[in-house]
């Protein structure tokens, strides 16, 4: 657009000029063709001196980064110094974020600026100013670099918003600085052994997957000084206690021994989100349990209700517990107060049952000793009275004095062995009356003393009563003991 304004401009230069020649010329023919004549000349000294112009202008002399660093000169399908010593490939690491940290899959996700170094002849290049040069991700696809990846990983990739994060920066005597950012995801074992009270260490380990130790040195290019993390780093469950690194080889039976880098860092899991969501409402139902024993034994409705909820209750906790964690083969810490509060909870209602059955068994006992001494009282009333009983052979008028004294002395013998022989019914049958209500109540009585003696049921004369004030001791002192116990070895 630039050029054909400038075309224009100076074709009404050329117009302009040639006007005062017309007017000294005086012929219109003369004028025409020493008008032409120039104005052509004009308009082709103009357009290259313009063309001139925008080429000065516009285009300096730039050397590809190819040609620069010579690239189609070197086959970089190979490592540098192949065929010598292993190439040394220092490493380090700036720690962006560490994002979730999960028990169910056993994994955690870290984002990451991975850095290497190393040194290739190759890319050597002349500067008199010494200065290194800066590329992009495009170049990368042109040379050798590390092929590093990370062990254990499930899924990792390479930022590309707004580009690739890749950077690539290459000094004159060929050393070269790659950088990229990565988001990895990695396994993590987990020993859940003490959860929620546990402490954890995780780590991202680096390798290469091709190059051995023979071929590739991978270390860490200042010690446990290579690894540097963002003060901001946090989690919501996890305090993060320390980050060190280590390295180590590692062995493959098929391919030999490779150099593995490890990111390592120790997280202490935080303990008041499962107090509150966990400890507390399960200590708090154990506690509920425990006013049934407060509770008159004859409130069936209000003791019975009472247990079911608590025990319902400890069960969705441990069921809600167990949904958010993987199914692992050991018992967790967790676990050991979840059920030891349950068995707590399932007590409580087993010991309303064992009173009720004793209550009931008692009172059904003393309904039968009040029917057996109703019965006893009719039997009393019904027995005959020999007292007033009349005296067998008395006389009758009939006989005379020697009948009549007979007749007396008869009489009071017979009368001497009536009353004789109803005594000894009367006595028998109370006795008899004694001995079953007395084994109703849970006593003996000797046939030939008439002594009381204890039988078989005197331990069911123990007031239920008393089994629920020595629940009132012993669960809430059993209790306080395990937490004792528990907190401190877990603590």
């Amino acid at each position: 657009m630039r050029t054909h304004v400038l075309l224009l401009l100076a074709l009404l230069a050329g117009a302009v000029g040639g006007a005062p020649e017309k007017s000294q010329r005086g012929t219109a023919g003369r004028l025409r063709t020493k008008r032409e004549i120039p104005t052509g000349v004009a308009l082709r000294n103009t357009v290259g001196s313009i063309y001139k112009r925008s080429q000065d202008a516009t285009k300096a002399s730039v050397t590809k980064s190819d040609q620069l660093l010579s690239i189609g000169d070197h086959d970089f399908t190979m490592r540098p110094n192949f065929g010598g010593p292993a190439v040394p490939v220092g490493v380090d690491v700036q720690v962006e974020s560490l994002d979730t940290i999960s028990e169910v899959d056993m994994d955690f996700t870290m984002t990451l600026y991975l850095r290497h170094y190393w040194k290739d002849r190759r890319l050597s290049f002349h500067s008199s100013t010494n200065q290194s040069m800066t590329f992009d991700g495009r170049l990368v696809k042109k040379i050798w670099v590390p092929d590093l990846f990370f062990v254990h990983s499930k899924r990792s990739f390479t930022h590309d918003t707004t580009t690739d994060n890749v950077m690539l920066r290459v000094f004159p005597d060929g050393k070269v600085l790659y950088s990229l950012r990565v988001t990895v995801t990695s396994m993590c074992s987990m020993d859940l052994s003490c959860f929620p009270l546990d402490t954890q260490t995780c780590s991202l380990e680096i390798e290469s997957y091709a190059y051995t130790d023979d071929d590739l040195m991978l270390y860490w290019k200042e010690g446990n000084e290579s690894l540097n993390t963002d003060d901001r780093i946090s989690l919501s469950q996890f305090l993060i206690q320390e980050f060190r690194t280590s390295s180590k080889l590692a062995f493959y039976s098929s391919t030999g021994w490779y150099n593995r880098l490890y990111i390592n860092f120790t997280l202490r899991r935080h303990i008041f989100f499962f107090l509150l969501q966990t400890y507390f409402p399960a200590t708090l139902m154990v506690m509920l349990s425990w006013v049934s024993f407060w509770i008159d034994r004859r409130a069936v409705p209000a003791r019975v209700p009472l247990g079911i909820t608590t025990v319902l209750t400890m069960s969705t906790i441990i069921t809600g517990v167990n949904a958010s964690m993987p199914r692992v083969s050991y018992i967790k810490a967790v676990d050991i107060y979840l059920w030891v509060s349950f068995v707590f909870v399932f007590l409580s209602v087993i010991e309303y049952a064992a009173v009720n059955y004793l209550s009931t068994r008692q009172e059904r006992r003393e309904r039968r000793v009040r029917e057996q001494d109703a019965r006893e009282r009719e039997l009393r009333e019904q027995l005959p009275c020999t007292c007033e009983a009349p005296r067998p052979g008395a006389p009758t008028g009939g006989y005379g004095e020697a009948a009549g004294r007979y007749g007396e002395a008869a009489g009071r013998f017979g009368l001497m062995a009536s009353l004789g022989n109803g005594m000894k019914q009367r006595e028998t049958v109370l006795l008899q009356l004694a001995m079953e209500r007395d084994q109703l109540s849970g006593q003996v009585t000797d046939q030939v003393t008439g002594h009381v003696t204890s039988g078989g049921y005197d331990s069911t004369w123990v007031d239920t009563h008393v089994i629920d004030s020595y629940a009132r001791v012993l669960f809430p002192g059993s209790y306080v003991l395990f937490n004792i116990i528990y907190w401190s070895i877990y603590s």
